[in-house]
Parts: structure tokens; C-alpha cells; sequence
């Protein structure tokens, strides 16, 4: 289980900074826990003392006398090298100092009242999507750059890929998510081998993930997704999976 860590010295702050990682824990049903939500940097420190790999929701302005975020951040990085920090801040433009404390923050949350949850349970997604990319094979993550963020998605979890209406972008499909990317499938088609199909000038889908193929109508489906198919996808299905559709 991994254990997560909160310090703020606002009460309601922490409170709404808990609630959202907990419900978000229990809808996706994380091996993660909250096991110290602390007021100051003391506290925190003693829970997470024999800690290994924690995460931590740190306060940037933490009033705690000579403590402030960065140096909680900085304590917290020796005694648990390895930890996940995310940092809450009423200034976003103080992210740059995490760079001179050389802390390498994960992310940076803006106290917005009525943002702070969602930013937070995003957040929390993305960490547990790091990790797991962590614990995986490489050759069995596909690594893509949407916006400013890196993405670590598992292959095992790719229904398809498709030409995105912005010239030059693919859109990647889960059973849960769609993701842009500057790509093409032809480069796609040629990095991820015999384990996707390529169906149609426009579709590249998973192989493992083809439920229902309709050969008179051209059409396919994956993951409840209906996807197109070519003479030649038509002929490239008939290599890999059979003719007997």
C-alpha cells in the first residue's frame, strides 16, 4: 500500500485537500491510503519517519516558524528519497523555487476554492499512473507528450489509435480516456509491431482488443469503439487473426 501524506496549517483547506485524495482513492480503488493529514511540519515528519516511496501534499506557505514548504520539501527528500511532492500554493508563480531547493516536484496545485478538489484528484490519477509505469516492462508502456504532460499509458490498456482531426496528431484510445499527440500512425504502426492491426488508412487497433469484425459492411469494434476497415485492413486481419469472421 502506498501512503499518502498532507500538511497545511489551514484546517479547511486540508480538509477539502482530504476529502478529494479519500474519494478519489475509494472510486478508483487505489492500494493508497491518507495516513497523516498534519497541521505542521513536525507532525509530518515524525508520521512519515520510516517512510519509503510516500507521497506528500505539502502547503508552499506553511506558517511553522522556521519551516516553510521548501525545506519540509527538502527534509522529506532525505529522509525518503525516493517520495512523490506535490506542492499547494495560493501563488502559482512560485514554482520555480522548487528548482533551486532541486526538489523536482510532481506537480503544483493553485489554491482555487472551487478547483483544488478536482486539481487534486487529477493529480492523484496522474501519480498512480507514474508508478505503475514505473513498476512495468518499458517495452510495455507507450510514452506520449499531450500539452505540457507526459503521459505513461500501458499498451495492455490501448483500445486503438486514430488520425485526430489537427493535421499531423493521432488520437490514442483507452476504454475510459482519449488522448491527442502530435504522431502519425504510420511511425506508430511500424514502433508497436504485430501486436495492432492496421484496419485503415485512419484506424490502427490492438489486436487482442478486436471483439467484432463485419466484413460486408466494413467495420470493426474494440472496446465497444466501432473502428473502419480497408481492403487491405481486411487482408491484414485475415493474416493475423483468421479468416473465419
Amino acid at each position: 500500500m502506498i501512503r499518502i501524506y498532507l500538511c497545511d496549517d489551514e484546517e479547511a483547506v486540508r480538509h477539502q485537500i482530504q476529502t478529494a485524495l479519500e474519494w478519489k482513492i475509494f472510486v478508483e480503488n487505489y492500494d493508497m491510503k491518507v495516513v497523516c493529514s498534519a497541521a505542521n511540519a513536525q507532525d509530518l515528519l515524525a508520521a512519515a519517519k520510516a517512510e519509503k516511496r510516500g507521497i506528500y501534499f505539502l502547503d508552499v506557505e506553511l506558517k511553522d516558524g522556521e519551516w516553510d514548504g521548501f525545506r519540509l520539501g527538502q527534509e522529506l527528500r532525505r529522509q525518503d528519497p525516493h517520495c512523490t511532492l506535490v506542492y499547494i500554493t495560493s501563488h502559482g508563480d512560485l514554482a520555480w523555487r522548487t528548482f533551486q531547493y532541486h526538489l523536482e516536484a510532481f506537480d503544483y496545485i493553485v489554491k482555487e476554492p472551487e478547483q483544488i478538489g478536482a486539481s487534486v484528484s487529477k493529480c492523484l490519477g496522474e501519480i498512480h499512473l507514474h508508478l505503475l509505469a514505473e513498476r512495468q516492462d518499458p517495452a510495455e508502456i507507450f510514452t506520449l507528450r499531450t500539452g505540457e504532460t507526459v503521459r505513461h499509458v500501458p499498451l495492455c490498456d490501448i483500445l486503438f489509435f486514430e488520425t485526430a482531426s489537427i493535421p499531423h496528431h493521432v488520437l490514442l484510445h483507452t476504454s475510459n480516456s482519449q488522448m491527442n499527440f502530435l504522431g502519425s500512425l504510420n511511425e506508430l504502426e511500424i514502433q508497436l509491431g504485430d501486436r495492432f492491426i492496421r484496419t485503415h488508412r485512419a484506424y490502427l487497433v490492438a489486436a487482442d482488443k478486436i471483439e467484432t469484425i463485419d466484413l460486408k459492411h466494413n467495420k470493426l469494434w474494440a472496446g465497444g469503439y466501432e473502428c473502419l476497415l480497408s481492403r487491405t485492413g481486411k487482408a491484414q486481419l485475415r493474416k493475423k487473426v483468421g479468416g473465419n469472421q
